[in-house]
């Protein structure tokens, strides 16, 4: 049960409402590449987020837009720029910090969306089924690191058929366990 890693990056998920305001009424995100979940890609467009300490230039914008304004930060991220890092899955936003996002063309505070993306595994139901996982279930991940070896527990299992299997973990987790494009994990239960 070896399942692909993934760094996940510093990123932000916006609306259409609020790409317009950043970049200007009409304007639409422009592909830099597919990401390795279907549909997903990472964009040209580049924000900054600003919280009350500090803020991040360049940050990626990945597509497409969606129904709320989303940021994903390491906590290492989230603690430079003064944002209480808060743990959550992806669009579990309530109760989460805000920032300000600023593009070329204006400048959008959101009051929550701020989130330390919990760590997860992305499945297409037919390999759940083979490992006898189930949508929500809890798992662990064994790293097998040439130099830093390593269980990550509490990794979330996402199940849905328009993904590709792969485990998404933020860069202070990437980093902790030395990752390396291609490197894989065994799921342990």
């Amino acid at each position: 049960m070896k399942v692909l890693i993934e760094t996940s990056a510093r990123h932000a998920h916006i609306t259409k409402e609020t790409l317009e305001i950043l970049f200007g009424a009409g304007y639409e995100l422009t592909k830099k590449k597919d990401l390795s979940q279907p549909g997903q890609f990472a964009c040209e467009e580049r924000i900054t987020v600003t919280g009350p300490k500090n803020k991040f230039e360049g940050v990626s914008i990945l597509g497409p837009t969606r129904p709320a304004d989303q940021v994903e930060l390491s906590a290492t991220d989230a603690r430079s720029i003064g944002v209480q890092a808060v743990i959550r899955e992806s669009g579990d936003l309530s109760g989460t910090p805000g920032c300000v996002l600023t593009g070329p063309k204006g400048e959008v505070t959101i009051s929550e969306g701020v989130i330390v993306a919990k760590r997860h595994i992305h499945l297409v139901p037919a390999t759940a089924k083979e490992w006898g996982v189930e949508n929500g279930q809890i798992i662990n991940l064994e790293v097998d690191s040439e130099a830093r070896s390593a269980l990550l527990g509490d990794v979330v299992v996402r199940v849905r058929e328009d993904f590709a299997d792969a485990v998404h973990i933020d860069t202070d987790e990437s980093n902790a366990v030395s990752a390396v494009p291609g490197m894989t994990g065994k799921i342990i239960l």
